[in-house]
């Protein structure tokens, strides 16, 4: 097995006889466990996979002589000798990681083990409802791939998380980006375009993929992640398993109207939830109040910096003390509060995971979410569940990409192969 054999093509798996393909499955299910389980012993692949002790290690002998796989140490001695445990080698495969929000783009070559192969590039790029600028954006990416000195044909796929309805299983985006005048899916134009299989995913559902394989959630049945960002969205991850619903757009939890004829929000509805409690909600009020005169560290900004305030800058202010800042996201803390109380009582979960870059405020955001909670929601929902930040930071979604890469592939191999 080749990496060139781990894309899309199906030349390779042509080629093969039947016992030749069932190898090949075997191998690609190895890859695929040591993936999203980590290094593993001997006697635990023969028991996920039902196979003998020879097979297996006949086929990590096989892995291991083409690169994709190595020793890792010692596992944990259930009785005598210590087996060795067996892992996926650092830069096996990569993956071209995109992170989309509605005003940047951040990008990085990644590897099999999660590990950042580039340093992360950032772009200023409004998105548009159309592909006003793609050209642009497939420059950034071509540019990335041939100044990183990787070997290319170990990037298997480009990864792409943004936000907004994102139809994944067909590869399209139904908010920005759109399609609707040709007859390719945004998957197929970039695919096209970069020359590499390319999948998208909604921002919030990458995150809750990386928390399920890699984070808090890993492990775990019924967990909510809820993304604070200039929005507000939600992963919702039952019975172990990342919902997407029948469309692929669960968890729009940032559009649920709270407020009868509030603010008009972006999706057309007056008095969404994002309205109140998201990093537009919060811009939106600190520009209003500075310039009615509240005293503030965000007063010192010239009006074009406070037409350029993100709400980073509001958060550094309040860690500094600033009470104006404290306030913002304390009155946004309570309105979200009360969003995750219904969530709460819809979902029941074990656990609530809060991501996103607002969430970053610690404290700041959590202590008034929690109380809202404890106002909002019934007692004995709320004491089942519990709220932590992200252990995973701004590299979730990342994260989610490259799994979401790395996943479809090995899916599209198997299937292929059967």
């Amino acid at each position: 097995m080749c990496m060139s054999t781990l894309t899309s093509h199906t030349e390779y798996l042509d080629s093969l006889n039947n016992v030749e393909k069932k190898k090949f499955s075997q191998k690609i299910k190895i890859i695929r466990h040591l993936y999203v389980k980590g290094a593993r012993t001997n006697a635990d692949i023969c028991s996920r996979f039902n196979i003998s002790s020879p097979t297996s290690m006949g086929l990590l002998g096989e892995l291991m002589a083409e690169g994709l796989v190595e020793k890792q140490g010692l596992g944990k001695s259930v009785g005598g000798r210590k087996p060795d445990l067996y892992g996926l080698r650092n830069n096996s495969l990569f993956v071209l990681s995109i992170d989309m929000n509605r005003f940047s783009t951040r990008m990085a070559i990644m590897d099999n083990n999660n590990n950042q192969i580039t340093p992360i590039r950032s772009y200023s790029y409004t998105l548009p409802e159309d592909l006003t600028g793609l050209d642009t954006f497939c420059g950034w990416v071509q540019d990335l791939i041939e100044t990183s000195g990787i070997d290319k044909q170990k990037l298997v796929g480009i990864g792409l998380s943004m936000p907004g309805l994102v139809a994944s299983k067909e590869g399209d985006s139904r908010t920005y980006l759109r399609t609707d005048v040709l007859d390719e899916s945004l998957q197929e134009v970039l695919s096209r375009k970069l020359g590499k299989p390319v999948f998208i995913q909604n921002d919030v559902k990458s995150a809750a993929l990386a928390e399920l394989r890699f984070g808090q959630a890993k492990g775990r049945q019924d967990v909510l992640v809820i993304s604070i960002d200039w929005g507000v969205g939600t992963g919702v991850i039952m019975d172990g398993n990342l919902r997407g619903g029948a469309a692929g757009f669960a968890g729009e939890f940032g559009h649920i109207p709270l407020v009868e004829n509030g603010i008009l929000c972006h999706c057309g509805k007056r008095g969404c939830l994002e309205t109140l409690a998201s990093g537009i909600a919060m811009v939106r009020a600190a520009r209003e109040g500075i310039k009615s005169g509240q005293k503030s560290l965000l007063s010192k900004l010239s009006a074009e910096e406070l037409e350029q305030l993100e709400p980073k800058q509001i958060i550094q202010a309040a860690q500094q003390g600033d009470q104006f800042a404290i306030n913002l996201l304390s009155e946004t803390g309570v309105n979200l509060g009360k969003g995750i109380a219904i969530l709460i009582q819809l979902f029941n979960p074990e656990l609530v995971i809060l991501g996103g870059n607002m969430a970053e405020a610690g404290q700041l955001i959590t202590t008034p979410i929690q109380q809202s909670i404890n106002t909002y929601c019934m007692a004995q929902l709320r004491e089942s569940t519990n709220i932590a930040l992200s252990a995973l930071g701004p590299q979730a979604n990342m994260m989610g990409a490259t799994a979401t890469v790395l996943e479809n592939i090995l899916e599209k191999q198997l299937e292929q192969a059967r």
